[in-house]
C-alpha cells in the first residue's frame, strides 16, 4: 500500500475521509492549522481528530501550534473575504508544509480534507496542491470530498461517535464574520 498523508483540519471535514482512505492506503493524518483561533478551539478541533484515529489506529502527525506564522503569511489579507486571497495564503501554507513533511518522511501521496469544508472549493484548492506535489516530486490526491455521498457519510459519523462541530472555519476572521451575521 502506498504511504498517504493527510493533512486535516478538522475531524467533522476529515471522519469520512480517513475512513475512505484508511481501507485504501498506508495512511497517517496531519494535524497541522496554526489559523484555528483561539487556541482552546484549536485544542477542541485537535482532540477530536486524534479519537478518531486513535479509533480506528490511524497514525498522526501532530504538527506544533505557531499562530505567529499563520499570521504573518496572511498579513496585509486581513479585509479579504472568506474564499479569498486570505485563504488561498493559508491553503498554500498548510499544504506546503503537508508537502514538506511528506518528502522528509517518505510519503508517496498527500491530500487534504480541506475541500470537505463549506467554504472550501476543490477549484481553489487543487491547484495548490498539485503544485505543491510537483515541488516535491509527489503525488497529490485531487478529490472534491463534498461529492460522491461523502457529506452525507460524514453527517452520520459525527451524529454516531458525538463528534464537536464547530461554527466557523477556524482563523480569527472568520470568527469575526460568524460573529457578525
Amino acid at each position: 500500500m502506498e504511504k498517504f498523508l493527510l493533512h486535516t483540519c478538522c475531524a467533522p471535514c476529515g471522519v469520512a475521509v480517513i475512513d475512505e482512505l484508511r481501507k485504501k492506503f498506508d495512511l497517517t493524518v496531519f494535524f497541522y492549522n496554526p489559523n484555528i483561533f483561539p487556541e482552546e478551539e484549536y485544542l477542541k478541533r485537535k482532540k477530536e481528530v486524534i479519537l478518531v484515529c486513535e479509533e480506528w489506529n490511524v497514525s498522526m502527525i501532530d504538527h506544533d501550534y505557531i499562530p505567529e506564522e499563520w499570521n504573518e503569511k496572511v498579513r496585509g489579507l486581513e479585509n479579504e473575504p472568506e474564499g479569498g486571497m486570505r485563504c488561498g495564503a493559508c491553503i498554500k501554507m498548510r499544504l506546503l508544509r503537508t508537502g514538506e513533511i511528506a518528502k522528509e518522511n517518505n510519503f508517496e501521496i498527500f491530500g487534504t480534507t480541506l475541500t470537505m469544508g463549506r467554504q472550501k472549493t476543490a477549484k481553489v484548492i487543487t491547484p495548490i496542491g498539485e503544485a505543491i506535489a510537483q515541488i516535491f516530486g509527489l503525488k497529490y490526491l485531487a478529490e472534491d470530498w463534498k461529492k460522491g455521498g461523502r457529506q452525507e457519510i460524514a453527517r452520520h459519523l459525527i451524529k454516531e461517535k458525538n463528534i464537536y462541530q464547530q461554527n466557523y472555519c477556524g482563523c480569527k476572521y472568520s470568527l469575526q464574520a460568524r460573529r457578525e451575521e
